[in-house]
């Protein structure tokens, strides 16, 4: 008889372990409170940018990230194998320009650690930077040009992942919230889901705690278990591209990113916001990315406004994600992945699944395990 594994999540990260899980020949349920594929990953910007995202001090991650998008085209190929539907890697490129001598000294210092650790950057003069990206700002002092850094249709990777997961094996059942996970003698056992007219008992021999922002909610977790992970707010607004602003390229300015999409939106984003679990749109936070998108690329002031997305990001303690195993048998975690969800979801699938299969240990997600956080206090 098969393993039977649930995973607790049906946003991108659920979707595509579950998918590789089910792939493997494993008997997976995905259980979903609301709707799959709906939630954070939804009003992503599918970015796909290790170099303009990484700081100083998270060098660990950055080689995560670089891995994953390494991984991506094969995994897009093998999803289109699996779904039948074609979700294109869009090597854009990136620019981060500066417009005064604080953004100049603060983007020499990104660009100065960048090249002492080996990564391919160019940096460019204000005129120079406009030759590749003409609606820059003429007030463009100075730029980092990252030839890397790639998008990805985050909506249609939902999609095509939906249709994957169910298309080898995998259950998904939406509107059903996991009340309480049941844990026997160290043990993984199941989990009681609540729905608007049900209340049932499911067995399992693993679960994934993969409810990103929701996931410290989920009851029954062990108290020393319980993952640090909040929900980080962000807004997105949907602009439409037209004649008067053409964009090609990603251009990450101080305080936000303009983001084209191959179906003709800008995405101009993101507000980063402790606001709890509210996700209303707000003026503020509007008027703040309208603003510093128009100071970076003005032709986008006639742009039509399509829509305004809010999404709730996994925020974890250290802001790296929570991936592996646990010391209850059978708990194991796919949460915490805060701005790279989707960035992370290839090495998150293949380096997961395979772990649950073998019972091998990934190399890949040393340190990026729970453990990581009730180890300091034992």
């Amino acid at each position: 008889m098969k393993n039977k594994t649930i995973i607790i999540g049906g946003g991108i990260i659920g979707l595509s372990v579950g998918w590789q899980l089910a792939k493997k020949g494993m008997h997976v349920v995905i259980l979903e409170q609301h709707k799959a594929g709906k939630s954070s990953s939804y009003a992503a910007a599918g970015m796909l940018a290790p170099q303009a995202e990484m700081g100083f001090e998270d060098i660990e991650l950055f080689y995560l990230c670089r891995k994953s998008l390494e991984m991506y085209p094969a995994f897009v190929d093998e999803l289109y194998n699996d779904s039948g539907i074609k979700v294109e890697v869009e090597k854009t490129g990136c620019i981060l320009p500066g417009f005064d001598r604080d953004d100049a000294e603060r983007l020499r210092r990104l660009y100065d650690f960048r090249e002492k650790i080996g990564l391919s950057v160019v940096w460019l003069t204000g005129s120079e930077a406009r030759e590749i990206e003409p609606f820059l700002s003429p007030r463009c002092t100075g730029a980092i040009w990252i030839d890397d850094d790639a998008q990805i249709n985050n909506r249609k990777l939902l999609e095509a992942l939906k249709i994957a997961f169910v298309k080898c094996g995998g259950k998904l059942y939406e509107e059903h919230k996991v009340e309480n996970i049941n844990i026997q003698n160290g043990k993984v056992c199941g989990v009681h889901v609540h729905g608007s007219n049900f209340n049932i008992d499911m067995q399992s021999d693993n679960l994934i705690i993969a409810g990103g922002a929701w996931s410290k909610q989920i009851g029954g977790i062990p108290e020393h278990l319980l993952p640090p992970v909040r929900p980080v707010k962000g807004q997105i607004i949907n602009l439409r591209l037209n004649d008067s602003c053409r964009i090609t390229k990603v251009v990450r300015a101080p305080d936000v990113y303009l983001l084209p999409k191959s179906d003709g939106r800008l995405i101009l984003g993101a507000s980063v916001e402790e606001m709890g679990y509210d996700e209303n749109p707000t003026a503020g936070e509007i008027f703040r990315l309208l603003e510093r998108g128009w100071e970076a690329v003005p032709s986008i002031y006639d742009l039509p406004i399509e829509s305004i997305d809010v999404g709730l990001r996994p925020g974890s303690r250290d802001h790296m994600p929570i991936i592996g195993d646990s010391d209850i048998e059978g708990l194991f975690f796919a949460t915490g992945h805060y701005r790279n969800g989707i960035l992370l979801t290839p090495i998150t699938a293949y380096e997961l699944s395979d772990w649950i299969i073998t019972g091998e240990r990934s190399k890949l997600l040393n340190g990026f395990e729970i453990s990581r956080f009730y180890k300091a206090t034992v």
